[in-house]
C-alpha cells in the first residue's frame, strides 16, 4: 500500500480544497474509461463522449499521449499537478504547458511501466496535453460548474461537521473507503499501490473532492500534495438514493427524498444542489420534517447543518426493509 507520513502540524493545518482543475482532469479519467460509475456518470458520457472521441480522432497523437498518460501503473506527474486555492484552469493548463518536454517524457514511461512509443518521442506533449485538458474544461465541465461547486461544497460541509464529531482520522478514513485510512504512527494511506513511503511534514496537505467517482494524488514536491477523492455518492448522484414507494406514499416523494439523503449533515443550500428543488420548497419539507421529529438541526461554524434523528432512521429503515421484501 502507498502511505505519507504525516506529522501533527501538518495534519492540523490540512484542508478542504475546490478546483475547478480537479473536477476538469477527473472528467478526463472518466471520458477516458468511457463507463460511469452510476446513472448520473452514465447520461453524462452520453451527452459529451461523442465530441471527446470526435476531438481525439481529429489528433490521433493527442489520443495515444492520452491512453500513456493515464497508463496502467500511474498517471504521468505533469497531467495533474497538484491542485491549490484559487486556482484556475487556465492557471493550471499553464502549468502543464510550460513542462519541460523531456520532463513529459520521463513521467510517461513510468506512467507505461516501459519505452514511450516513437509516435510520442517529440517536445510538443505538453502543449497537446494543456490543450486537451482546455477542452475538456470548456465543452464538458464549465456549463455545469457553479451545480458541481454546489455538490462538492456540500461534501465538504458534511465532512467538516463528521469531523467535529468523531475527529480527523474518521474523515480520513472516509474519503476513500479501502484505500484511504489513518494508520496511526503519523502515516496516511493513500492508496493500495505498492510505492515507497513519502515524508511529507511541513507541506501542505489538501484534500480534493470531485464529482466522478475516481480519485487520484498528486503533489508539487516539497511544498504541496493532494488527495483527490470521490465525493459521497449520494451527492453526486441524487437518483442514485432510492426512496422506498411507502415512504414517498406517507410523506411525498420529494419530502421523503430530502429524509432519505439526510443520513449525512447538509444545509438547505447544500439540499438544494443536491436535490434540484428550490429552496423554499426544501425549507418548507425541513419544518414538516423537524416538527415530526425525524430530523434535527445543528450549528457548524457559519452554517446549519440538518441530520436524521433516530427516529428518522428507524422510519427511513422501515421504509426500505418493506420495498425489498416486496421486490
Amino acid at each position: 500500500m502507498g502511505w505519507w507520513l504525516v506529522n501533527a502540524d501538518t495534519l492540523a493545518r490540512s484542508r478542504f480544497v475546490l478546483s475547478p482543475f480537479a473536477e476538469t482532469f477527473a472528467a478526463l479519467k472518466l471520458l477516458h474509461a468511457g463507463a460511469g460509475a452510476h446513472p448520473g456518470e452514465e447520461a453524462w458520457l452520453r451527452t459529451h463522449l461523442p465530441g471527446y472521441r470526435a476531438f481525439l480522432a481529429a489528433d490521433p497523437v493527442t489520443a495515444r499521449l492520452v491512453a500513456a498518460g493515464l497508463g496502467r501503473a500511474w498517471i504521468a506527474d505533469f497531467l495533474s499537478p497538484a491542485p491549490r486555492e484559487g486556482q484556475t484552469v487556465a492557471d493550471a493548463a499553464a502549468t502543464v504547458r510550460a513542462t519541460d518536454p523531456a520532463q513529459a517524457r520521463a513521467d510517461l514511461r513510468v506512467s507505461l511501466a516501459g519505452p514511450v512509443p516513437a509516435a510520442l518521442d517529440r517536445d510538443d506533449l505538453p502543449e497537446r496535453a494543456a490543450a486537451l485538458l482546455e477542452y475538456v474544461w470548456t465543452e464538458t465541465v464549465r456549463p455545469d460548474w457553479d451545480r458541481r461547486r454546489r455538490v462538492l461544497a456540500a461534501d465538504v460541509a458534511a465532512r467538516t461537521a463528521r469531523a467535529a464529531q468523531a475527529g480527523w482520522a474518521a474523515v480520513l478514513d472516509s474519503l476513500k473507503p479501502g484505500q484511504t485510512r489513518w494508520l496511526g504512527g503519523n502515516r496516511l494511506q493513500v492508496n493500495m499501490h505498492e510505492y515507497p513511503p513519502r515524508e511529507i511534514s511541513g507541506a501542505d496537505l489538501l484534500l480534493v473532492p470531485v464529482t466522478p467517482q475516481r480519485g487520484w494524488v498528486s503533489w508539487q514536491e516539497p511544498d504541496r500534495y493532494a488527495l483527490i477523492y470521490p465525493c459521497a455518492g449520494a451527492l453526486a448522484d441524487p437518483s442514485g438514493r432510492a426512496v422506498p414507494a411507502g415512504l414517498a406514499a406517507l410523506l411525498g416523494a420529494a419530502r421523503a427524498g430530502v429524509l432519505v439523503l439526510l443520513d449525512t449533515p447538509l444545509s438547505t443550500t447544500h439540499l438544494t444542489a443536491v436535490t434540484g428543488q428550490g429552496l423554499g420548497s426544501v425549507g418548507r419539507h425541513l419544518r414538516v420534517l423537524l416538527d415530526a421529529g425525524l430530523v434535527e438541526r445543528r450549528r457548524a461554524g457559519r452554517s446549519v447543518l440538518y441530520a436524521r434523528t433516530a427516529a428518522g432512521d428507524v422510519l427511513v429503515e422501515a421504509g426500505t426493509r418493506t420495498a425489498t421484501r416486496r421486490g
